[in-house]
């Protein structure tokens, strides 16, 4: 009877036993190691970053899931022109001599395009379903002071540099506007058989010559985006580097803008968009873009990459890749069509190896 009894008290409780003894080591350990740590602070702001991919890209709204609606997004411009301080106005003359001397030597001057620079960004949420509001200010500026304004780690007479001057590394959404004279839209564009255009800009671009970038990439100009007096739309900015760059007209994608980024290294400013072609092959748009392509110089190379979460993150983290670029965009463009959950378990599979 003892032996029977025995028994019975095995079958019934050896499992539940067993499984309380695991989960009471498992805490134990827990315990255990929590006790070595320290309490620790990190900066609330972090910039994009993917294993061994760090980047300076700071997304500072946008998550990728939930597109920002384009009626949400509101763009102020005030009249009055960006200037640089005094110390800093020689740089701008250089680069307006530079011009010259190329013009001179019957090479491509430097064109000095009308631009805008941003003063200031600014996040709400709408009261009933806290969908974000957007508020971006810009002002008038052009390429030259661009240019002068993108030297941010050069010498002033005073042995600071612009960066130091000017900027904190704990407040990265703060700066002056005339270091911030650059807001771009970028397009990942996925065709009608999900392949993701990946693009490598042209050798002949002043501005990160080489550099693998996102399918299309269109400055915002105050003399094509603001028509008389209004404020550019970053839609149509967006429509306007589609059909530039690789000749798509509006009734063959759709678009959803998904973030806008702060890239802190250099103080450009973007709006990330996700663009799917409704009909279009790869095969179909290379054989568009053999016809002819309005600004077929900013690009010296496209890569075809199958839109799928491994294929893309191993793509973004291939050796020749990894260090030259900052592809917050495709990971963004994943999340809106895999979702997060499945995005982020195939990245950290795929970081893990390596």
């Amino acid at each position: 009877m003892g032996a029977v009894i025995g028994m019975l008290f095995a079958v019934l409780f050896q499992q539940p036993l067993q499984d309380a003894w695991y989960r009471l080591r498992k805490r134990s350990t827990r315990a255990l190691r929590s006790l070595g740590r320290r309490e620790e602070t990190g900066p609330a702001w972090r910039t994009f970053s993917l294993g061994p991919l760090q980047t300076s890209a700071l997304i500072v709204e946008g998550d990728g899931e939930s597109p920002i609606p384009p009626e949400t997004v509101y763009v102020h411009v005030r009249d009055d022109e960006i200037e640089l301080p005094p110390d800093m106005r020689p740089w701008r003359s250089e680069i307006a001599a530079e011009s010259e001397q190329l013009r001179a030597e019957g090479r491509t001057p430097l064109w000095n395009g009308p631009r805008y620079a941003v003063e200031a960004f600014d996040i709400s949420r709408t009261a009933l379903d806290e969908r974000p509001e957007v508020h971006l200010r810009l002002r008038p500026t052009d390429y030259y002071t661009f240019l002068a304004a993108q030297q941010l780690d050069r010498r002033l007479p005073d042995g600071t540099t612009p960066r130091s001057r000017y900027l904190d590394p704990d407040r990265p959404l703060e700066a002056p506007a005339f270091l911030q004279c650059s807001f771009a839209v970028n397009i990942a564009v996925v065709t009608a058989d999900d392949m993701l255009v990946v693009s490598q800009r042209s050798d002949r671009v002043r501005m990160a010559p080489g550099v693998w970038n996102s399918s299309v990439n269109e400055g915002l100009s105050r003399h094509i985006d603001s028509s008389g007096r209004s404020a550019p739309d970053l839609h149509a900015v967006a429509r306007r580097g589609m059909r530039e760059e690789l000749s798509l007209e509006p009734h063959e994608y759709s678009l959803d803008l998904l973030a806008f980024v702060l890239d802190i290294g250099k103080r450009h400013w973007s709006g990330h968009f996700y663009a799917k072609l409704k009909d279009l092959s790869s095969a179909d748009l290379q054989a568009r873009m053999s016809r002819g392509v309005a600004d077929r110089w900013e690009h010296q190379t496209i890569d075809y990459v199958p839109f799928r979460p491994a294929a893309v993150v191993k793509y973004m983290l291939r050796d020749d890749r990894v260090h030259r670029w900052a592809p917050a965009l495709f990971h963004l463009s994943l999340v809106h069509a895999y979702s997060r959950t499945l995005v982020e378990r195939v990245e950290a599979q795929l970081t893990r190896r390596l």
